[in-house]
């Protein structure tokens, strides 16, 4: 375990200048963890993120890194483990970019350049993480994924193959990480309204996404972030190796 069960936790949240990010890291440190939230480029959001939190009592700094870069991803590791000690808890939700085509119209590099830098990124992040949380014998990783990994849409191809390959990943790692006491899931939400995703497609495809779930609504960051508190708290202590879907029973397994 950590060194004290006294001493707050440490997240590390990727791409959490806003979105589902941004109400990861507020949800996180109103529970009690200090939180770091990652950018790449967002530096005044973030800060204002970081803001919030030290406004409610919460404790947050903001660390800039592009996650596809693993000395970058170890500098920043590194930069939290400096300040505050560990890195306890990783929530890998940086959306990395990626073409809204069909089969027929999608290149392979923009098809495989998406599941590249989509695995490097996991990669480099859990690498920086993990061998510190093993060292500890405790650790909470969790991966954002998406619906499309198991149910197909129009033009979703890249960010759909890719995220398959994020959701096995996971397994694996759970796999290995187990007996060191690290858990590794992944909670992959259907549309979610707030986003960058969701303004992809404008209100009226909204509107059917809505009509078309149970709940007769989109998700929202805090649906997401609510998922990701419970895999990142001790109470999911013996669950791994899971995918949580967050889609108001849009899509039912």
């Amino acid at each position: 375990m950590s060194d004290s069960v006294n001493t707050p936790k440490v997240a590390l949240i990727t791409g959490a200048s806003r979105g589902i990010g941004a109400a990861t890291a507020r949800l996180l440190a109103s529970r009690g963890m200090r939180v770091v939230v990652n950018y790449r480029s967002s530096g005044e959001e973030a800060d204002g993120v970081v803001a919030a939190i030290a406004d409610a009592g919460g404790q947050a700094m903001a660390a800039q890194a592009d996650v596809r870069d693993e000395h970058a991803v170890r500098s920043m590791v590194e930069e939290v483990v400096s300040a505050w000690g560990a890195v306890d808890v990783l929530v890998h939700n940086a959306l990395i970019p990626y073409a809204v085509k069909s089969f027929h119209d999608i290149t392979w590099d923009e098809l495989g350049g998406k599941l590249e830098q989509e695995v490097r990124a996991a990669f480099g992040l859990t690498k920086a993480v993990l061998p510190g949380m093993a060292e500890r014998g405790y650790g909470r990783i969790v991966y954002l994924s998406t619906v499309l990994s198991r149910h197909p849409r129009e033009g979703m191809i890249a960010l759909g193959t890719a995220k398959a390959a994020l959701d096995q990943f996971a397994r694996f790692v759970a796999q290995e990480a187990g007996p060191a006491g690290v858990t590794v899931n992944v909670v992959a939400p259907g549309p979610v309204d707030e986003t960058t995703l969701a303004d992809v497609f404008g209100a009226e495809h909204k509107l059917r996404h809505a009509a078309a779930t149970p709940m007769g609504r989109m998700a929202t960051p805090d649906d997401v972030a609510r998922a990701v508190s419970f895999y990142a708290s001790d109470d999911s202590a013996f669950i791994t190796g899971t995918v949580a879907p967050v889609n108001g029973g849009m899509a039912m397994d």
